[in-house]
């Protein structure tokens, strides 16, 4: 017990500390710097094995068919070679033949501009519904997402077969709404699919139609991430509803919008079932071929195809190879 002194309560003596031994450190030369030990993080198995069936799947889906198309661009390969004909090493004979006929330019040029121009007007229409989609009520927007998921969920087939006949030329609606209503009387029996220009009109609104709904909802989802405690800052320090989208909300969700864009470059470039619909329904074929139908064209020589598929892929690289440097430094910082 604790003795009392004057009212005092004075606590009873706490025993000394036992002295903490250091040790030695190591005995090192004059002027030599000291060596620390790392510790080497253990190498686990683990991770990587669990990567193992997907990257397998990868290989063989993806990384067969690719080589085996590369493989060909340098060989003589056609119907012949189908039936047991061995196939001739031909080098960069097929390139040099794509590459030095103007009509292969053409056709180049043609699907980079479809390619760029059908992709900034579904990524401009995308992000427009999106941000709609945002401000209107519940049943304007539920309205809305039905109506895109049945676009988007419509089979490519079935879809041409209903636009077909809105562009015909003596029971179309366009025809109709563009000759009566409007007053364009020269429209009533246009061809829209006989004249390039128009072709690629038409195709473009069927591609833009059909792709707008995924930028939608990826950008849409992208836009409920944006914190709204920032938005409502904004509002009340006077930011207008474009500098708040401009300023806040596109800073936020410029990774959705890299990968969408990328996305949307891939497959406009590839397109291939909405351009050879149209061309059956009685397109000019020569006029109107793009990447993807040129290549099919191509496919009773199957090296001449190949090597067009080459030369489509690196052109692919090259457009997309911004977006992945960019986002690589963003990344580092």
């Amino acid at each position: 017990m604790p003795a009392r002194t004057d009212s005092v309560v004075v606590p009873p003596p706490v025993p000394p500390r036992p002295p903490v031994v250091v040790p030695d450190p190591e005995p090192v030369a004059d002027g030599a710097p000291r060596r620390t030990r790392r510790r080497v993080p253990a190498f686990r198995l683990g991770p990587y094995a669990l990567l193992v069936p997907a990257a397998v799947v990868v290989l063989l889906g993806l990384g067969y068919p690719l080589v085996r198309q590369f493989v060909l661009s340098f060989q003589e390969y056609g119907l012949a070679q189908q039936f047991g004909r061995p196939a001739e090493w031909v080098g960069l004979d097929n390139y040099v033949t794509l590459l030095s006929d103007p009509y292969v330019w053409g056709v180049i040029a043609r699907s980079v501009a479809f390619c760029l121009v059908n992709a900034a007007v579904t990524m401009a229409v995308g992000v427009a519904l999106a941000v709609l989609m945002t401000k209107v009520s519940r049943g304007p927007r539920i309205t809305l997402q039905v109506g895109l998921l049945l676009a988007w969920g419509t089979p490519v087939l079935a879809t041409m077969t209903v636009w077909q006949w809105l562009f015909d030329s003596q029971y179309g609606v366009v025809n109709w709404l563009l000759a009566e209503p409007l007053g364009f009387s020269g429209m009533s029996q246009h061809s829209w699919l006989i004249e390039p220009l128009s072709f690629y009109f038409v195709a473009t609104v069927i591609v833009v139609w059909m792709s707008v709904p995924f930028v939608v909802f990826s950008v849409y989802a992208g836009l409920l991430q944006v914190p709204a405690e920032c938005v409502e800052a904004a509002q009340l320090d006077g930011a207008t509803g474009w500098q708040r989208f401009r300023f806040l909300a596109v800073p936020l969700i410029k990774p959705v919008l890299f990968v969408v864009g990328l996305l949307q470059v891939i497959w406009d470039l590839r397109v291939f079932t909405q351009i050879y619909v149209l061309q059956r329904a009685g397109a000019p074929t020569r006029e109107t071929h793009l990447l993807g139908t040129y290549i099919y064209s191509l496919s009773k020589e199957f090296s001449m195809a190949g090597a067009m598929a080459t030369i489509m892929l690196l052109i692919t690289l090259v457009l997309t190879g911004s977006y992945i440097r960019r986002t690589l430094r963003e990344e580092e910082l």
